[in-house]
């Protein structure tokens, strides 16, 4: 099976303050880690798309295996167009699609879980949830890849794909609020980094 996944790395970072794919995260990068955590979970290839931290970040994707830079020039018009850009470079006969943001952290466990419940569902969407509320990563089956490359910004972007097919969602539980961690502004970064091993460990706890 072919399980490719799209990192998206090209938002402007404006609340944040500084370049979320550079910043230190478990004695590496953000995006650095990203890369590691999805090929570690049972991902093929990882297409990370980049915009306005790309000087950045395409001198870390040369050096890794299975990591494949995506420039997308119109990054400023919206995470629609990152999207978009990620899902025309995969290849086409891509069995299962991964989208994660890269200021959403996740451990490989979490990744190979979500994966591995998406491949054996044969749902055409997963949603991780925690406590009645959606999680990331979200996996797509590679049938609707037409489908990811016609969503627009006016349209609500991925969620009129999400709606269109939630009634066969594949919603996959976990007791574990690591799936909901974003990494939005300085504080939300702060508390994250103190908070993120313990929750990347409790893989035992949210699997029992």
């Amino acid at each position: 099976m072919k399980v490719i996944a799209i990192l998206l790395a090209a938002g402007e970072s404006t609340r944040m303050g500084r370049a979320k794919p550079m910043l230190p995260w478990q004695r590496t990068t953000l995006v650095e880690y990203q890369v590691k955590s999805l090929l570690s979970g049972g991902v093929t290839d990882v297409y990370v798309v980049t915009g306005r931290s790309d000087r950045d970040v395409a001198p870390i994707l040369e050096r890794m295996n299975h990591a494949h830079r995506v420039y997308n020039p119109d990054f400023a018009q919206g995470k629609t167009t990152s999207i978009k850009a990620g899902i025309s470079a995969i290849p086409e006969d891509t069995d299962a699609i991964v989208l994660l943001a890269v200021d959403q952290p996740r451990p490989a466990w979490v990744i190979r879980r979500t994966v591995e419940s998406h491949l054996s569902s044969g749902a055409p969407l997963t949603s991780p949830r925690y406590r009645g509320h959606g999680g990331h990563p979200l996996v797509f089956a590679g049938s609707l890849r037409d489908e990811l490359l016609a969503i627009s910004e006016e349209a609500q972007g991925i969620r009129e794909v999400f709606s269109r097919h939630e009634h066969a969602m594949n919603a996959l539980e976990f007791g574990n609020e690591v799936i909901r961690l974003d990494l939005n502004t300085p504080e939300s970064y702060e508390s994250a980094v103190s908070e993120y091993p313990r929750l990347a460990a409790q893989q035992a706890q949210t699997e029992n």
